[in-house]
């Protein structure tokens, strides 16, 4: 289908609508990304690292493209603009279906599935823009800037609240922690959320980060495991 736009003195400018952003399942199916939000500062030492007090700050959210998600095993490029370009391991949330204002208890029963996923970050873009008071979109959301393992249904895994965290570069060991140590669970997260969203089927939650993170240079090789879960591996040129 295409969508003709009549500006005035010109002719009809044509596009095609962009195709839907699929997320490839362990049980063979795919799901269609709505929109990705990611949860800042969710793990107490990561929060220290970045120079934050995780007993006063509150869950914030920051959003990508759903055209960011790349798949495991998709090599990602060196993005321009940085030279300070960040790994971050997260658990994602997959949602089957939403609302406003859930409640904790009912949240869980929103949950379509788990995976491992990467929060690509031009780390000095973010933090200029963090004190100079601007948003982070410079700094978080860009091509190929969420590589994604393939989702696992809630049927095949349960609902998720411990199990290791890691990821290696190279072969070596940068993060590692447990799901158990999130300041804000899933749970929490889902209802905190939809306070300020109507949460819908497609959305995405990446959960936050340990402690850790650091730089990536083109020829690294990054591995992000949770237990339970498909490991992402991806690497950069």
């Amino acid at each position: 289908m295409n969508i003709n736009v009549q500006t005035q003195g010109e002719g009809p400018l044509t596009h095609a609508p962009a195709d839907p952003v699929l997320w490839p399942t362990t049980d063979g199916t795919l799901y269609p990304i709505h929109r990705i939000f990611c949860v800042g500062r969710n793990y107490a030492a990561h929060a220290r690292e970045m120079g934050k007090d995780p007993d006063r700050d509150p869950p914030f959210f920051f959003t990508k493209f759903p055209e960011s998600y790349v798949p495991s095993e998709h090599t990602i490029a060196y993005p321009p603009g940085t030279s300070n370009y960040h790994f971050e391991v997260e658990l994602c949330v997959a949602l089957a279906e939403g609302g406003r204002d859930i409640q904790e208890k009912d949240a869980a029963g929103k949950i379509a599935g788990y995976a491992v996923g990467l929060d690509m970050t031009r780390r000095d873009l973010q933090l200029t823009a963090r004190e100079q008071g601007r948003p982070w979109d410079a700094g978080k959301n860009f091509e190929e800037s969420a590589p994604m393992a393939a989702l696992h249904p809630v049927a095949e895994t349960g609902i998720l609240t411990t199990g290791r965290i890691a990821l290696s570069v190279n072969g070596e060991t940068k993060q590692e922690a447990d799901l158990a140590d999130l300041i804000w669970s899933v749970d929490e997260i889902i209802a905190h959320l939809s306070r300020f969203y109507e949460l819908r089927a497609g959305d995405v939650i990446m959960t936050g980060t340990p402690a850790g993170v650091g730089a990536v240079v083109a020829g690294d090789r990054m591995i992000g495991e949770i237990t339970g879960l498909n490991s992402v591996e991806t690497d950069v040129v």
